[in-house]
């Protein structure tokens, strides 16, 4: 037999012809899929003299995603073996699992599931392979012809879109069949790989649960079914992942805004749109006030702009060219009418704002501007509207209406290093006094194909956030082609208390807004000058900081955040009118307190104040009331008897004041 030189995992060794990758990484189960020539190839891969090959581990992330879609794609074919009528739609792997969309006589349920994965064990155990073959289009349309969703990708000419990339848009269109253990097809669908060498090769998998999705996520195509599952590369970590979810599913904000009274979405209002009760009114308040107070530290000045405007502001802006389909549709007003009912006067355009930006443009722009002025650090915290699709509507986390805190800084080519290293350095520390502790930076870069201004100006801009984010000592990740069109970003991406991780503030260098607004400054020497402009939220919006915190604390917030920071609980009745007369006096001192007077026993009132997630509970008996004190229970059981009234307050204040938890 013939040998071939070619170079694996960096070392030049000599094999036989017809070795393919799988044959060399027999001895190393983990390798799951190859890199030929840089490129992610199957391990049934025929090679070529000089080849280069990198075997790719299954718990690497390129590893994970085959393993995924491989899975995917015996999901697919289970579900065609239970529900024969069944048309297939795509199925490409996703963060932590993958999806496939069919479009099933009659919709699926949770019992549906159950016969799904009994179906892919089955198919698994049989250790079927997966061979890619090369297609043309007019073979692929006649065998897959009773597939009208694969051949609608089929006719697709150019790029095919992220999640339909799985399928079509390579250089060949190949298909891929399962084969049998006598070498035959027994299923096959369209795809561009690569895939597992077999099915047995899925070590652990879950199908999670089922949702509707229009076809390629247009709302003008049919609905269809989709089909959400995980696999891993082992049981324990299969497990795990389902332990965390667990945890999450406890932790979620919309069903805690729901048992602890903090917010809701009523249906006369609309999707997307979150009404706070008062318990979260005073969340959101306290989180509202201490970040008002830091700016004021920091030098900021409050300013107020209204909820809509014309649409020439936004023209200017250039929002109406970018971006248009996230604004809600124009209202037309002042319109006037001849009595035959034709127009008279035109009206104007109003739209509801989605930024805040365009308006502070116009705040400086208000007078002339002095060098002596800069930096002129602006912020509001102003309410936008933006039209999210419903289907990616997520509690107060991803909302249409919501309230940035917005801040604009207007600075000088000069100054804009030094005011990106500040405030960087502010937004870091006021993340880490509401408990955020875990950082790494994001840097997204220039996409060249959604980009306005110089590229002398966007080099400048990048290597400054650069700069300000390496001094920071923080991981810093590149987001190569992620930056609005109007400048590069730095976002600071934040785990919460069980590893996820949430994008937070956003600091963003902008030299195109102050060009189109014109805006402009008078400079030491007597001449006019632009300004550079910094956009900068910090929560990123209040609504979804609230919904961050709630998760992170699973609903325990600290002291000095808690609706309520202490409820009082009588050990009878007979010392509620004590007791009553501490938590006034507390309230004086302003804390927060409460006092349960309901006919409720007292462990019942232990326990609905645990339920209710409240830092204090205060207890009065017959020994307190004689002594002038009190006792403390805390969240967590742990309790501190006969405790000094004033001491108490002390305490509790001090815990408030220094932002702590209990």
């Amino acid at each position: 037999m013939p040998t071939i030189a070619i170079t694996v995992d960096g070392v030049s060794v000599n094999v036989e012809a017809d070795q393919r990758p799988t044959h060399i990484f027999a001895e190393n189960k983990e390798i799951v899929v190859a890199r030929i020539n840089g490129v992610l190839k199957d391990l049934w891969t025929e090679l070529s003299q000089g080849d280069v090959v990198e075997g790719v581990s299954i718990n690497s992330e390129d590893g994970l995603a085959v393993l995924r879609h491989s899975t995917a794609h015996v999901m697919a074919q289970a579900v065609q073996e239970v529900f024969a009528n069944t048309k297939l739609g795509i199925g490409p792997p996703i963060k932590d699992g993958f999806y496939y969309d069919f479009d099933p006589q009659e919709n699926f349920n949770p019992d549906d599931l159950i016969k799904i994965e009994s179906a892919m064990r089955k198919i698994i155990k049989e250790g079927q392979r997966f061979r890619r073959r090369v297609s043309t289009e007019k073979d692929a349309l006649k065998e897959l012809a009773h597939e009208p969703f694969k051949c609608e990708l089929i006719g697709i000419k150019g790029p095919a879109g992220e999640e339909a990339s799985v399928e079509v848009g390579g250089a060949e269109l190949t298909i891929y069949d399962n084969l049998g253990r006598d070498g035959n097809p027994v299923w096959s669908d369209l795809c561009r790989g690569p895939h597992l060498a077999s099915t047995k090769l899925i070590p652990a998998f879950k199908l999670m649960r089922t949702a509707a999705a229009y076809w390629r996520g247009s709302e003008k195509n049919p609905m269809l079914q989709r089909i959400y599952g995980t696999a891993w590369p082992s049981v324990d970590e299969l497990n795990a992942y389902l332990e965390f979810l667990a945890e999450a599913e406890k932790r979620d904000h919309r069903r805690l805004g729901n048992e602890l009274d903090l917010f809701s979405f009523p249906e006369e209002i609309g999707s997307g749109l979150a009404v706070f009760h008062p318990k979260g009114g005073i969340i959101r308040r306290a989180m509202e006030d201490y970040s008002r107070l830091r700016h004021e530290e920091e030098g900021y000045d409050f300013v107020y702009s209204p909820h809509l405007t014309k649409a020439a502001l936004f023209e200017t802006s250039g929002h109406l060219q970018w971006y248009a389909d996230g604004m809600y549709p124009p209202m037309i007003l002042d319109e006037e009418h001849n009595p035959d009912g034709t127009i008279k006067r035109a009206g104007q355009q109003y739209f509801m704002k989605p930024m805040n930006c365009p308006f502070h443009n116009l705040i400086y722009k208000a007078r002339g501007r002095s060098y002596r002025e800069l930096p002129l650090r602006l912020f509001e915290f102003g309410t936008v509207y933006r039209y999210e699709k419903s289907g990616v509507l997520h509690g107060i986390t991803r909302a249409r209406g919501f309230t940035q805190d917005d801040a604009h800084i207007y600075c000088t080519k000069e100054q804009m290093v030094g005011e990106l290293d500040s405030l960087l350095t502010f937004v870091l520390n006021l993340l880490r006094d509401y408990g955020l502790t875990d950082f790494y930076l994001e840097l997204s870069t220039k996409n060249p194909e959604k980009s306005v201004g110089e590229e002398s100006d966007w080099v400048e801009a990048t290597e400054a956030l650069r700069k300000a984010a390496n001094a920071q000592n923080l991981e810093l990740v590149l987001d190569e082609g992620g930056a609005a069109f109007y400048g590069p970003k730095i976002s600071v991406q934040a785990k919460d208390a069980i590893g996820r991780t949430w994008q937070m503030s956003t600091i963003q260098v902008d030299f195109q807004l102050p060009q189109r607004f014109e805006l402009e400054y008078s400079a030491s020497d007597g001449t006019r000058q632009r300004p550079v402009m910094i956009h900068r939220a910090l929560f990123g919006s209040i609504e979804r900081f609230f919904g961050v915190l709630t998760e992170h604390y699973s609903g325990a917030f600290p002291p000095w955040l808690a609706p309520v920071q202490v409820i009082g609980i009588p050990v009878a009745d007979s010392f509620a009118d004590y007791l009553g007369e501490v938590i006034q006096t507390m309230r004086k001192a302003g804390i927060r307190a409460d006092l349960d007077a309901s006919d409720d026993r007292m462990q019942k009132k232990v326990r609905n104040a645990q339920m209710q997630k409240i830092p204090f509970m205060v207890i009065a008996g017959e020994e307190d009331q004689a002594a002038g004190a009190v006792s403390f229970r805390y969240r967590n059981g742990d309790q501190k008897n006969g405790i000094p009234i004033a001491d108490a307050i002390v305490e509790i204040k001090k815990v408030i004041k220094e932002r702590t938890q209990v």
